[in-house]
C-alpha cells in the first residue's frame, strides 16, 4: 500500500530567503511526480523532493510562489496525498522598535515590531544596548514572546539606544532594528498604566506558556492574577515573574480565563483574556484494511481525538469524496462514511483529514472490492441411510460479504423438528460460512434432493444431492414453476424411498435430454439452461423406475417470463436555459413493463421543472429550461416479473462567470485597511485574479499579478483586502475571472492613497545645559492643509516646520515635548525628551557583604545630573585614622554597580566614601559608612589524631585542638570524616559533626562495617568555617562473628553409620574476621520425635565425617563458621536420611510360658535397632532329642508381639527364639529361652517392664497380658501403693493399665502382679511424663547504646530436650512485643538495633517437644545513654542587650543520644503567660522584641531518645542606653525599719531592680556544694506507707518533726533508717490491696502485669522509681506476710510488723537497678515529690494526698527472681525475711476528692529550712528531731511575721539557673542535688510556689528564720 513518510501530520509553511534583490525559495517535500516541473522556477527530482529555484521579484508568480501543495504516493492498492502545505514567497522586511518613555523607579517595554506578513516566521533572537548584547538578569528581561523588560528604570537607561535582533525561521537570515530610546522621567503619582498584556490565545497540551502583564505608576503597582475569577491555585508548576505569569506543562484544566489586576493607591485597571489548552489532532480511521464483495455496505469510521471545532474531510484516492447515491457522510463532524451498494469502481485508498486552526492530522484505509458472489467450498455426497439411523450434512461457502446459507428439501426449506431435525450456521475466521443439517431419527419422508444454497448482495451459489432413506419409493407432489429466460432452472424429481432403479424425463413424450442446453444428473435432476421461452416452457414429467417394469411418474409445468433490456442513452452536453430531451426504451421484455426515473438516488417530483412522459415500454425526460439545479446522476429504471434492471448518467450544466459587484475607483487612507470589491459567480466556480498597474499607466500590457502576501489577500467572495495601505499600492487593478466556460470577464478601477498627517522630522531627545537658551524643531508632511501644536503653546501654522524657544532651561524642563500634526484624514505625534544637564547627586552607598579580609559594595546613582555618569571614586581607611591617610581605588568604569574592597584585615572596622563624575562635574561625598570584617577559617589542622578499635563495629577517635594562632576564632567543633578503606570502596568520606567541649575532644564512630579498614580525617570549624584537615590515620573494627552460615551444606551417605558432610566456606565479606575452622553440630531425630544428645565437631577443613551414626535414624546438622570473636550464624537444619539399608537387630526381649498341655505362648520386644520398617517376625521352635535337625518356623505380624505354638507335646522341652525381618531381610536371632508345655501352669506375665515416655495430657495404656492355668488376677501398684480407679484411671480385663490426661505427677513406677494358686509374677514400668521446660533464669550481661546482651541458664527440660527458646522484648511502657527465636544451644544473645538511652522489658521460653514452657520473669534493662544536661561550665547566654538574647545551645551535652529537640519558654518576671520556642538547632537561638530592662524567667527543655532535660534560668535585658539591671542582695536580718529605705528607694528608681534574699551563711545562692551530690532517700515501711524525703548538702542535716496531735500514732525514731517515721490511717482506710493480685499466673510476674495493665491509667509525671536497701534499723528483722495484701480489719489492712526499706535515687542507673526492673528514668529528684505533693495539694492540705504504692520488686537471692505475693496463700512467697538484694517500688500521688476540701487541719507542708545551731550529725538525721517543731494553722505566728516571710520569698526569686536531669517537668522546685542552684528559687512571686496561699506555711517559715544558724540546708518531709 502506498505510504508518505513524515507526511501524515505535516502542516507547515516554507518561505523565501532574501538576498540582495533576488528572491529565493528553497522547499524540499516528498511529492509525487507531477505536472510541477516548470524549467528554471521548479524541479521535481527522481526521489520526490520538489524544488524551487531562487527567482527574482519580476519572475514572481502567485500560482507557484504563493500556493499550496501536497504530494501523493501511490501503488496498486491505492492512491493517498499528504496534507498541503503553503509555499509562501515573502518579499523583503524591515523590523524596528518604537521609543518608549517611562518614570524613574518603573518598567519600560521595548517591542520589536515584525510586519505581520512574515510575523508567523520570523522571531527575537536578542536585544543590543549600544550594540552590546543584553544578558538577561539584574533589571534586563527577555519575555518568550521577545519583548525588552528593563525594571527599576534609571536615568542613565535613557543615554541608551535598544536594538533588537531578530532571525527568520527558514531562512535563517537575521535582521537588526532600529535604535529606539527610553525617555526617563521622575515619579509622579499616577494610576496603573498598562504596558503590555496578554490576548486570548490556544496553546498545546503539554507546553510552557507565558502570559505578559506589565504596568507602569507610582507608587508602582501591584499585581494580582485570577482565574475564572478565583485566584490562582497552588501549584508549583504555576511561576510569577516579572515579564508575567508562565504556566508549565500545560494541562486542559488550565483552560479559562485568565484576569491581571493592576492596583496601586491611585486606581486599577485589568487585563482578561481567554487561554485555551488544547490536544494535539489525533486520527484514526477504521476498519483499517477491508475486503469485500461488491453490493455490499461499507461504513468507515473516522475517531478523531484532541480539542472540538475541528473539521472532518474526506478523500478517496486523493479526490475529494462527495455524496451521491453511494456516498454519505453522517454524524455531528461528519465522522463517518457510508458506501452504500458499493461498485468495483469504489476500491482504493480513504483518507480521512481533521483539520482546527493550522492543525491537520489524518488517517488511511484500503478498501477492496471484489466479485463477492458466494461459492461453495466444501459439500456432502449422495447416500443411502436406512430408517432410524442418523445422519449430518455440511455445507460451506465463502463470499464478500460472507454469505448465508439455506436448506431446501425438494425445493421446499427443510423443516426444523427439534425433536429430529436440526440445522446451524457459523463464520470461520477465513471469512467461511459453515452450515449443518442434522437429522437424528430419519424417516423416508426425510429422503429426498437436499440443497444449500449460499447468498449474499452479490449473488448466491447453490449444490444439491439426494440423500437415500431406504423404504417403498413414491413421488412427493410438485409445484408448476417459473423460469427466466436467459437463465438456469433445475428441476428435481421429488422422489423418496429406496431403492430404486432409475429416474427419467420426458417432454412431449421425448426422453430427455434431447439438446445441449438440457442435463439429467444422477440424482434424477433436470437442469435447463438458458433458457428460452417458446422451446423450453411446456408440461415436463418424471418417471421412476421401482420395480422391473413398474413405474411411477409425476407432472410439472415450467413457465418462461423474458426480463426488460433497457437500450443504452446518454445526456448531451449543455448550458444554461436550453432544452434537454432523453428517451429511456426497452427493447424487449415480458408486458407489463413499468419504468421509473430517479435523480441522485431520489425521486424526481414535480415541482423540479423535470417533465416525464412514460409511454408502454418507454419514458422520456423533458426539461424545458436547463439551470444549475438540474446537475446530477440520472437513473432509468425498468421492471416486470421477471428482474428488475436499470441505467445511470450524469448531465453537466456549465455557467459562464459574471459579475454580481464590479470594481469602482475608490480612495484608502495610508496605514488603514482598504477593500477593492469584485464579487463574480458561474459554473464551475470561476476563479478570480487580481492584477495591478502602477499609477499613470493604463495599459492592460503593464498589469503584474498582484502578490497575495499576508498584508494582501483575496476574500472568498473575489474581493481584494489590503490589510494595510501604503503609498505604493495606488495605482490601476483589475479583476479577472474565468472557469473554462465561454471568455474571460475582467473590469478596472483606480485606487487613490490619501496620506494622513505625520510627523516626520523631530529629535527624539535633545541636550540643554542649565540657564541656557533652548530651540525645539518638528516637521510634518501628508494632505494639506497641516496644523502643528505643541504641547506647551497652541500655534497654528500653514507651514511644515515649527519652533519652540526655551529661555532659559531649568531642571523642571526635563520632561516630553509633544508636537501634533493634524490634517482631514488623520494625526500624527512626535514626542521630543528634552533633558537638562547638570553634576550628579552623589550615590547611596550599602554594603552587600562583608568577609574576613574583603568586602563587597553595592550603590545605586539616584540622579546623574542627566548625564552619562563617567566613572566613579571609592575612598576607604581605618576607623580611627583620618582621611589624609585614605585608600582610593579611582576611575570605577561607570557600567559597574559593585566593587569588591580586598587585602582588609580581618576583624577590623572601617570608614568608607565614595564620589561619582559626569561631563558636566563631580558630585558631593557620599555619606560614610563604618563596617567591621569578619572572623577567618581556621588556618591548621587538628592535632595529635589517634584512632582506637573499640567493637567491630566501632573506633574511637581522640584528638587536640588547633595550635591557638591558628584557630582564627572560637572553634565551634569538628567534622569528622572516615570512610573504608578497602576493594569495592568509593573513597567518599562519611561526615560526623560534634560541638567542641575543650582542648582534648573524642568521638566514637559507630554502625561501621566489621572487621574493615578506616582512614579518619579531622577538621576544626569555627564561624567562619572549616579548616585544613588532619592527616588520615587507618584503623582497623575488631573482629565479629560471621554473619552468614557456611553454604551448599551437603550431607553424603557412606554407610548406614558414617556420613560424610561438605559445605562451601560463606562470603567473604561476612566474615568479619579471620577465618578460624568451621563446627558442625549434629543430633539424632528418633521417630517418636525425641532428639538424641547434640554433638559438635570442630574443623578447619570444607567437609567431615560422621562416624558411629544410629543405622536408619534422621539426623539434624547445622555448620557454622567461628572467628577469633567467636561462633557465627548456623546453616539451615539439614535433614540427613541415610541411604543404606542393613539387617535389624535382635528383639530386644522374649518370654515363652505355656499356656496348656500341648502348647505355649510366645512374647518379645521390638528390636532396638530396627534398622528399618519391620515387616514381620519369625519365631523358632525346636525340640533337642526330638531328631529333628531343622527347627520348626512360624510368622508373626509384625503389629503383635506374642504368638502361640500349638500342638507341642505335654511335658517336653522346647528352645524358642525370634527374629525381625525387614526389607533388607532377617536380622540377628534373640536369645533363647527353654519352656515346656504343662496342664497346670503357673502365672506368667507375658509384657515386658521397662521405661515407657509419653508427653502430658495424652492418654497412656501400659499392658499387662499374663497366661497361667488357673486365670491370674492382676493388680497394680505405683510405690507400693495401690493405683486408685476413678475416671483418669481405668484397669482393662486384659490386665492394661489406661492413665487418661496424663501429669508430672503420674511419673513413677508402676508394678503389675498377675498371681494364680501356683504362683505370681511381676513386671515394673518406669512411666516418664515429659512437660513442657522450666523458665530459664535470664540476666543482663553487657549493653551499649544500641544494644543489650542477654545469658540465661536453662531450668529442667521437662523429660525432652529443649528445642529452642523464645525471647520476647519490647520497650517498658508500651506492650508492643517483637519475638526472637534462638537455638537450643545458645546461652546469650545480642539485641541490637535498639533505641539509645531507652528502658527494654525482656522475657524468655524455652520449647521442647512438648510445647513452650513456664516463661521467664520479665526483667528491664536499659541501653547506654541519659536524657541531655546542661553543662555548667557554658554559659547560658552569649549575648544579651536591650530587645534581644542569644542562648548558648551548645551548653547542652547529649548524654549519648542525639538530641531530637529543643524547646524554650520565656516570660517577664510576674506575668503568666509563657512564650515558647521550639528549635533543632544545636547552636545559638535569639530570643527577639524583649522589653529593654526587664527581668525574665527562662526555662530550657532538651529532649533525646531516652528524655528530656531541664534548664532554668532569669536574665534582665540592658537599658536603651546599654546600662545594666542592678541585682540588689538583701540580708534576711534586717536590724532596723530605717536600714531597709535605701533599698525601697532603688526599688522606686529603677524598674529593673530585683530583690534577692541572702542566707546568714553568707554563701551565695550560685555557690556550688562541695563534694559528691547526695541524692534523696526515700523511707518506705510496708504495709504502713512511710514517706519521708532528705536531701543533704556537705555536712548539713535537718528534717521537720511532727507533733503526736496530727497524727493517730506517735513514730519511734530508734524504728527507722532515717528521721522519724508517720503512720497515717487515711492512706490506708477501705482502699483495698496496694497490689492487684487479679492477673496471676504460674512463672509469671503479678506486679509486672499490674503495671502492664494500668500502664496509661495510674502512671503520670509524678511517678518515679527508686532503689530499697534494707535500713539498719534497730529493730529485729521480721517476715513480711501476705497479710499486707489481704482485706482485713476496719482499716481495710491487717497491720503486722515488718521490715523497713530504705529507697536512695541511684546514681548509677544500670548498677542500682541490678536487673534493670524499670519502664521509666532513674533521674528522678526530690523536686518531683515535691512537686507531686504540690500538684495534689491544689489549694487545700496533703493529709487528703494518697500515696499509692503501684509496683514494688523485692529481690530474692537465693531464686535470682523478683517475688511478689499472690492471693493464693499456697502459692505465697514469704521469702523476704533477708532481702539483703536491691529490688524497686513505684508510687503515684493521688489529689484529693474537693468534698475534701474542709478537712486540710492540722497538717505538715512542705517547707525549706535550715539546721539549727545544736549539732547536726551527719550520720544520723534523729538526732535533729528534738530540736524543731512545726506551726500548725492557727498558730500565734503574727501578721507581721507573715508578711516579712512573704517579702523575704519575693525577694528569694533572683538566682541563677538550675538544671534537672529527668523528664519532670520544666522549671521543677529547686535544682537537682548537687546543682548550682537553690530549692529557695521557687519561693518567690511564682504560681508555682510550693508556699502559695499558706499562712500556716509563711509561719512556720517566719519561726525557722528567727531562729535558724548554720549552715544553709534544704529538706522536705512528706507524709
Amino acid at each position: 500500500m502506498p505510504v508518505i513518510c513524515q507526511l501524515n501530520s505535516l502542516s507547515l509553511s516554507l518561505l523565501p530567503t532574501v538576498n540582495s534583490e533576488d528572491v529565493c525559495l528553497y522547499a524540499a517535500v516528498l511529492c509525487e511526480q507531477r505536472h510541477l516541473r516548470v524549467p528554471h522556477i521548479r524541479h521535481v527530482h527522481a526521489n520526490g523532493t520538489l524544488q524551487l529555484y531562487p527567482f527574482s521579484p519580476s519572475a514572481y508568480n502567485s500560482i507557484i510562489h504563493d500556493n499550496e501543495y501536497f504530494c501523493t504516493a501511490e501503488n496498486q492498492a491505492g492512491k493517498i496525498r499528504s496534507p498541503s502545505i503553503h509555499i509562501k514567497a515573502v518579499r523583503p522586511y524591515t523590523v524596528r522598535v518604537a521609543d518608549q518613555r517611562s518614570m524613574r523607579g518603573n518598567v519600560a517595554v521595548f517591542k520589536c515590531l515584525i510586519p505581520s506578513a512574515v510575523q508567523e516566521y520570523v522571531s527575537v533572537v536578542s536585544w543590543e544596548k549600544d550594540t552590546v548584547s543584553i544578558v538577561p538578569g539584574n533589571r534586563f528581561f527577555l519575555t518568550s514572546f521577545g519583548a525588552l523588560y528593563i525594571s527599576e528604570v534609571q536615568k542613565e537607561d535613557a543615554l541608551s539606544t535598544y536594538r533588537c535582533i531578530t532571525k527568520h525561521k527558514y531562512s535563517g537570515e537575521t535582521r537588526q532594528s532600529n535604535g529606539a530610546r527610553l525617555s526617563v522621567m521622575d515619579p509622579t503619582e499616577s494610576t496603573p498604566s498598562v504596558l503590555d498584556s496578554f490576548q486570548s490565545g490556544e496553546v498545546q497540551i503539554g507546553h510552557s506558556v507565558e502570559l505578559p502583564c506589565i504596568a507602569s505608576g507610582y507608587p508602582n503597582p501591584t499585581i494580582r492574577w485570577l482565574k475564572d475569577g478565583r485566584p490562582l491555585p497552588a501549584d508549583s508548576r504555576w511561576t510569577r515573574r516579572i515579564t508575567g505569569l508562565t504556566i508549565s506543562d500545560l494541562r486542559l484544566e488550565d483552560s479559562g480565563n485568565y484576569i491581571c489586576e493592576v492596583t496601586n493607591s491611585f486606581g486599577s485597571k485589568e487585563v482578561t483574556g481567554h487561554l485555551n489548552v488544547i490536544e494535539p489532532l489525533r486520527v484514526t480511521l477504521s476498519p483499517k484494511n477491508l475486503k469485500t464483495g461488491i453490493s455490499s455496505t461499507v461504513i468507515l469510521s473516522c475517531a478523531v481525538q484532541g480539542s472540538p471545532h475541528f473539521t472532518v474531510s474526506w478523500y478517496r484516492n486523493t479526490e475529494p469524496v462527495l455524496p451521491d447515491q453511494h456516498f454519505s457522510i453522517q454524524g455531528a463532524h461528519n465522522e463517518t462514511l457510508f458506501i452504500s451498494a458499493a461498485q468495483k469502481r469504489h476500491s482504493g485508498a480513504y483518507q480521512c483529514f481533521a483539520t482546527r486552526k493550522g492543525q491537520t492530522a489524518q488517517d488511511f484505509s484500503i478498501i477492496l472490492l471484489e466479485d463477492g458472489t458466494p461459492r461453495i467450498v466444501a459439500s456432502f455426497s449422495e447416500r443411502v441411510v436406512v430408517p432410524g439411523e442418523p445422519f449430518s450434512l455440511m455445507c460451506a461457502a465463502k463470499g464478500a460479504p460472507p454469505p448465508t446459507i439455506t436448506w431446501t428439501l425438494d425445493d421446499e426449506p427443510v423443516a426444523r423438528d427439534l425433536m429430529r431435525v436440526r440445522a446451524s450456521q457459523y463464520t470461520l475466521s477465513d471469512g467461511s460460512t459453515v452450515s449443518h443439517v442434522n437429522v437424528s431419527n430419519p424417516q423416508i419422508r426425510d429422503g429426498g434432493v437436499y440443497r444449500c444454497a449460499a447468498r449474499n448482495s452479490a449473488g448466491s451459489a447453490e449444490y444439491q444431492a439426494r440423500i437415500n432413506v431406504r423404504g417403498s419409493p413414491r413421488i412427493r407432489p410438485m409445484k408448476n414453476i417459473t423460469a427466466v429466460a436467459g437463465r438456469n432452472t433445475f428441476i428435481n424429481c421429488r422422489v423418496i424411498g429406496y431403492p430404486y432403479y432409475s429416474i427419467n424425463w420426458y417432454k412431449e413424450g421425448l426422453l430427455l435430454p434431447d439438446n445441449h442446453r438440457q442435463v439429467v444428473y444422477e440424482n434424477g435432476t433436470l437442469k435447463l439452461s438458458d433458457v428460452q421461452k417458446g422451446m423450453d416452457e411446456g408440461a415436463y414429467v418424471c418417471s421412476v423406475l421401482i420395480q422391473p417394469q413398474l413405474f411411477i411418474t409425476q407432472t410439472v409445468y415450467v413457465t418462461v417470463k423474458v426480463p426488460p433490456l433497457i437500450q443504452p442513452f446518454d445526456f448531451p452536453p449543455t448550458s444554461i436555459g436550453k432544452l434537454m430531451y432523453i428517451a429511456c426504451v426497452v427493447s424487449s421484455g415480458d408486458m407489463p413493463i413499468r419504468i421509473t426515473w430517479r435523480k441522485d438516488g431520489q425521486e424526481i417530483v414535480p415541482s423540479s421543472g423535470i417533465t416525464i412522459d412514460t409511454k408502454e415500454f418507454m419514458s422520456s425526460l423533458q426539461i424545458s429550461k436547463v439551470s444549475l439545479k438540474h446537475n446530477g446522476n440520472y437513473t432509468c429504471i425498468a421492471s416486470n416479473d421477471a428482474a428488475t434492471v436499470s441505467t445511470e448518467r450524469q448531465l453537466t450544466v456549465t455557467v459562464p462567470p459574471r459579475f454580481v459587484v464590479q470594481p469602482n475607483n475608490q480612495d484608502g487612507i495610508y496605514g488603514k485597511a482598504g477593500i477593492l470589491n469584485c464579487s463574480v459567480d458561474g459554473y464551475p466556480p470561476p476563479k478570480v485574479m487580481w492584477k495591478h498597474a502602477k499609477a499613470g499607466i493604463g495599459n492592460p500590457q503593464q498589469y503584474h499579478p498582484v502578490p497575495l502576501t499576508g498584508r494582501i489577500q483575496i476574500m472568498s467572495n473575489g474581493s481584494l483586502l489590503i490589510r494595510h495601505v501604503l503609498e505604493e499600492d495606488r495605482g490601476f487593478y483589475l479583476c479577472q475571472a474565468s472557469n473554462g466556460v465561454g471568455s474571460d470577464i475582467s473590469k478596472s478601477m483606480v485606487l487613490t492613497v490619501k496620506i494622513p498627517a505625520m510627523i516626520t522630522s523631530h529629535p527624539n531627545t535633545t541636550m540643554a545645559k542649565k540657564g541656557h537658551v533652548k530651540e525645539l524643531n518638528c516637521t510634518a508632511r501628508g494632505e494639506w492643509p497641516i496644523i502643528i501644536r505643541w504641547e506647551r503653546g497652541d500655534t497654528k501654522t500653514d507651514e511644515v516646520l515649527s519652533t519652540l524657544k526655551l529661555k532659559p532651561a531649568e531642571r523642571e524642563d526635563s520632561v516630553f515635548f509633544s508636537c501634533h500634526a493634524i490634517n482631514s484624514y488623520g494625526e500624527g505625534r512626535g514626542l521630543i525628551q528634552l533633558t537638562v544637564q547638570e553634576p550628579p547627586d552623589p550615590p547611596e552607598l550599602e554594603v552587600r557583604e562583608v568577609k574576613d579580609r574583603s568586602m563587597n559594595l553595592r550603590w545605586t546613582q539616584r540622579f546623574d545630573g542627566n548625564s552619562v555618569i563617567t566613572s566613579y571614586d571609592i575612598e576607604y581607611k581605618n576607623k580611627t585614622d583620618s582621611w589624609e591617610l585614605k585608600h582610593a581605588t579611582r576611575n570605577i568604569s561607570p557600567t559597574n554597580n559593585q566593587a569588591n574592597i580586598v587585602d582588609l584585615h580581618p576583624a577590623s572596622v572601617y570608614s568608607i566614601r565614595m564620589y561619582s563624575y559626569n561631563a558636566i562635574g563631580k558630585s558631593e561625598a557620599s555619606k560614610e559608612l563604618t563596617i567591621s570584617t569578619e572572623e577567618a577559617q581556621p588556618d591548621g589542622p587538628p592535632m595529635e589524631v589517634i584512632l582506637q578499635p573499640v567493637t567491630s563495629q566501632s573506633i574511637r577517635v581522640t584528638w587536640k585542638a588547633p595550635r591557638k594562632e591558628l584557630q582564627n576564632g572560637v572553634i565551634r567543633g569538628y567534622q569528622i570524616g572516615y570512610r573504608e578503606n578497602g576493594p569495592g570502596s568509593n573513597g567518599q568520606y562519611s561526615i560526623v559533626e560534634m560541638k567542641a567541649t575543650g582542648d582534648n575532644e573524642v568521638c566514637t564512630l559507630d554502625n561501621l562495617k566489621k572487621f574493615a579498614q578506616y582512614g579518619v580525617v579531622v577538621q576544626a570549624f569555627n564561624r567562619a568555617g572549616t579548616g585544613p584537615s588532619s592527616s588520615e590515620i587507618n584503623a582497623t573494627t575488631l573482629e565479629d562473628v560471621p554473619s552468614q552460615p557456611p553454604q551448599n551444606v551437603r550431607a553424603i551417605s557412606v554407610t548406614s553409620d558414617e556420613a560424610v558432610i561438605t559445605w562451601a566456606e560463606p562470603p567473604r565479606m561476612t566474615l568479619h574476621g579471620v577465618l578460624k575452622g568451621y563446627r558442625v553440630v549434629f543430633w539424632a531425630v528418633f521417630p517418636d520425635g525425641e532428639w538424641g544428645e547434640m554433638q559438635n565437631i570442630t574443623t578447619t577443613k570444607e567437609q567431615v565425617e560422621l562416624r558411629g551414626l544410629e543405622k536408619f535414624t534422621n539426623y539434624s546438622i547445622q555448620v557454622l563458621a567461628y572467628t577469633q570473636a567467636g561462633d557465627g550464624v548456623r546453616s539451615n537444619v539439614l535433614i540427613y536420611k541415610p541411604a543404606k539399608t542393613v539387617n535389624p537387630g535382635p528383639p530386644a526381649g522374649i518370654k515363652a510360658v505355656p499356656s496348656s498341655a500341648s502348647s505355649v505362648v510366645v512374647s518379645w520386644l521390638p528390636p532396638h535397632k530396627p534398622n528399618g520398617i519391620i515387616r514381620k517376625y519369625t519365631i523358632y521352635c525346636s525340640s533337642p532329642g526330638s531328631g529333628q535337625p531343622l527347627p520348626s518356623e512360624y510368622e508373626a505380624n509384625p503389629e503383635l508381639l506374642f504368638y502361640r505354638i500349638t500342638h507341642l507335646n505335654h511335658r517336653q522341652q522346647y528352645l524358642i527364639w525370634a527374629a525381625a525381618v525387614t526389607t533388607a531381610g532377617r536380622g540377628n536371632f534373640s536369645e533363647k529361652v527353654t519352656v515346656e508345655p504343662a496342664a497346670k501352669a503357673p502365672a506368667k506375665i507375658l509384657s515386658f517392664g521397662g521405661t515407657v515416655t509419653t508427653p502430658w495430657m495424652k492418654e497412656v495404656r501400659l499392658p499387662c497380658s499374663s497366661v497361667g492355668e488357673p486365670t491370674p488376677t492382676i493388680k497394680w501398684t505405683k510405690d507400693s501403693n495401690g493405683v486408685p480407679i476413678d475416671g483418669q484411671r481405668l484397669i482393662l480385663a486384659n490386665g492394661t493399665l489406661v492413665l487418661r490426661s496424663v501429669k508430672a505427677e503420674d511419673s513413677g513406677y508402676y508394678t503389675c502382679t498377675a498371681t494364680n494358686t501356683l504362683g505370681f509374677d511381676t513386671i515394673i514400668v518406669n512411666l516418664m511424663v515429659q512437660v513442657p521446660p522450666d523458665q530459664p533464669r535470664l540476666t543482663v550481661s553487657t549493653t551499649s547504646t544500641s544494644s543489650i546482651t542477654l545469658t540465661w541458664i536453662p531450668g529442667d527440660n521437662g523429660g525432652s530436650s529443649i528445642r529452642g527458646f523464645v525471647l520476647q522484648y519490647s520497650v517498658d511502657n508500651t506492650e508492643e512485643w517483637k519475638d526472637v527465636f534462638i537455638s537450643s544451644t545458645e546461652r546469650s544473645f545480642k539485641l541490637d538495633n535498639l533505641r539509645c538511652g531507652t528502658w527494654y522489658k525482656v522475657k524468655l521460653a524455652a520449647k521442647n517437644s512438648v510445647g513452650a514452657g513456664r516463661i521467664s520473669e520479665i526483667i528491664e534493662a536499659k541501653t547506654h545513654g541519659r536524657e541531655p544536661q546542661f553543662n555548667k561550665d557554658q554559659p547560658v547566654f552569649t549575648h544579651i542587650n536591650s530587645s534581644h538574647a542569644r542562648l548558648n545551645l551548645q551548653g547542652w551535652a547529649s548524654g549519648g543520644c542525639p538530641i531530637s529537640a529543643v524547646t524554650l519558654e520565656f516570660r517577664p518576671k510576674g506575668t503568666w503567660t509563657w512564650q515558647s520556642v521550639r528549635t533543632n538547632a544545636t547552636t545559638d537561638v535569639f530570643l527577639a522584641e524583649l522589653r529593654e530592662a526587664t527581668w525574665y524567667e527562662l526555662k530550657m527543655k532538651a529532649c533525646n531518645s531516652a528524655g528530656c532535660g531541664n534548664q532554668s534560668s532569669q536574665f534582665a535585658t540592658l537599658d536603651y542606653d546599654g546600662s545594666e539591671c542592678i541585682l540588689i542582695f538583701s540580708f534576711v536580718q534586717v536590724q532596723s525599719h530605717q536600714s531597709s529605705l535605701p533599698w525601697k528607694k532603688m526599688m522606686m528608681s529603677k524598674s529593673c531592680f530585683l530583690l534577692a534574699v541572702h542566707s546568714k551563711n553568707n554563701r551565695s545562692f550560685d555557690t556550688p556544694v562541695k563534694g559528691p551530690p547526695q541524692g534523696p532517700r526515700l523511707h518506705i515501711d510496708i504495709p504502713r506507707v512511710q514517706l519521708l524525703i532528705e536531701d543533704k548538702e556537705g555536712e548539713d542535716k535537718a528534717t521537720i518533726p511532727v507533733t503526736d496531735t496530727e497524727f493517730n500514732q506517735t513514730g519511734n525514731p530508734q524504728s527507722f533508717c532515717t528521721g522519724v517515721s508517720v503512720h497515717h490511717p487515711a492512706l490506708i482506710q477501705n482502699t483495698g490491696p496496694l497490689i492487684d493480685m487479679s492477673d496471676i499466673r504460674p512463672g509469671t510476674n503479678p506486679v509486672s502485669r499490674k503495671s502492664v495493665k494500668s500502664a496509661h491509667s495510674i502512671r503520670n509525671r509524678y511517678s518515679s522509681q527508686w532503689t530499697l536497701t534494707k535500713c539498719q534499723a534497730s529493730t529485729p528483722a521480721r517476715t513480711l506476710t501476705s497479710d499486707w495484701r489481704t482485706v482485713g480489719s476496719q482499716h481495710g489492712i491487717t497491720v503486722t510488723e515488718s521490715d523497713s526499706y530504705s529507697a536512695s535515687l541511684s546514681q548509677d542507673t544500670d548498677k542500682g537497678r541490678n536487673s534493670m526492673v524499670s519502664t521509666e528514668s532513674a533521674s528522678s529528684t526530690y523536686e518531683e515529690l515535691a512537686r507531686a505533693y504540690e500538684h495534689a495539694k491544689l489549694e487545700e492540705h496533703l493529709q487528703h494526698a494518697k500515696f499509692e504504692i503501684t509496683e514494688c520488686f523485692i529481690s530474692d537471692s537465693s531464686s535470682d527472681q523478683m517475688t511478689t505475693g499472690t492471693n493464693d496463700n499456697a502459692d505465697s512467697m514469704t521469702s523476704m525475711s533477708t532481702p539483703s538484694e536491691p529490688g524497686i517500688c513505684r508510687f503515684t500521688a493521688s489529689p484529693p476528692k474537693p468534698q475534701d476540701y474542709d478537712r486540710g487541719k492540722n497538717v505538715a507542708v512542705p517547707i525549706p529550712h535550715r539546721s539549727g545551731s545544736g549539732g547536726a550529725s551527719a550520720s544520723s538525721s534523729s538526732s535533729t528531731l528534738p530540736q524543731r517543731t512545726l506551726t500548725m494553722p492557727g498558730s500565734s505566728a503574727s501578721v507581721a511575721q507573715s508578711a516579712a516571710a512573704a517579702a523575704a520569698a519575693t525577694a528569694a526569686a533572683a538566682g541563677a539557673s538550675s538544671s534537672s536531669g529527668g523528664g519532670g517537668a520544666a522549671g521543677a522546685t529547686g535544682g537537682t542535688p548537687g546543682g548550682a542552684s537553690s530549692s529557695s528559687s521557687k519561693m518567690g512571686g511564682s504560681r508555682d510556689s510550693l508556699l502559695e496561699s499558706s499562712s500556716s506555711g509563711l509561719g512556720r517559715l517566719q519561726k525557722q528564720r528567727d531562729g535558724a544558724s548554720g549552715a544553709y540546708s534544704k529538706s522536705y518531709t512528706l507524709v
